[in-house]
């Protein structure tokens, strides 16, 4: 009975932890990554303006195989969605494109499940020289109390998962 007594004390000391350190750490997040692809900046961009393009490039798009998806609208304009519902790796929500202009493209995330949140995403694209694109990967958002304390991981998550689509991207623009 000891033992369940200390091991009840332990886990409440560690929730009470977490719950502390999750006063101190920021509520806002924002994580960019970037890579340079051999393609004229125009082609780039148009490839990337339309987000079911991201079916060929996403780590998370591609994290589930038979995840299911609905459009409204179209594509690469604003005010397209871009609705799925995958595995619990992928989860459920929505992409809205919100705002196109000047090589970037703007867009909401709304997850619906594993857990209700909004994020904000965006593609910027730049020329580096007339025949390669700086591209651009971001996310941002806020967390609210305690989920922010996730945000101590976000970089390096989301970050990894970023960078990986990037690289995927590359390998897509580039054997065409």
């Amino acid at each position: 009975m000891k033992i369940l007594k200390r091991i009840g004390l332990v886990i409440v000391a560690l929730i009470l932890l977490l719950l502390i350190v999750a006063l101190f750490v920021p509520r806002d997040f924002s994580v960019e990554k970037e890579i340079v692809i051999n393609r004229p900046q125009q082609e780039v961009f148009a490839y990337v303006k339309n987000i079911s393009n991201q079916n060929k490039f996403s780590v998370w798009n591609m994290a589930d195989p038979n995840m299911k998806q609905e459009q409204r609208g179209t594509d690469g304009t604003v005010g397209f969605v871009l609705y799925w519902n995958g595995n619990d790796d992928v989860g459920e929500g929505e992409q809205e494109i919100k705002k196109i202009e000047n090589g970037r493209i703007d867009t909401e995330l709304r997850f619906k499940r594993p857990m209700e949140s909004t994020a904000n995403a965006f593609m910027a694209t730049a020329p580096a020289d007339a025949n390669t694109t700086k591209v651009t990967w971001g996310m941002y958002g806020t967390s609210s109390y305690p989920m922010n304390f996730m945000n101590l991981f976000c970089g390096s998550i989301i970050g990894k998962d970023l960078d990986k689509g990037l690289h995927n991207l590359k390998d897509v623009m580039e054997k065409k």
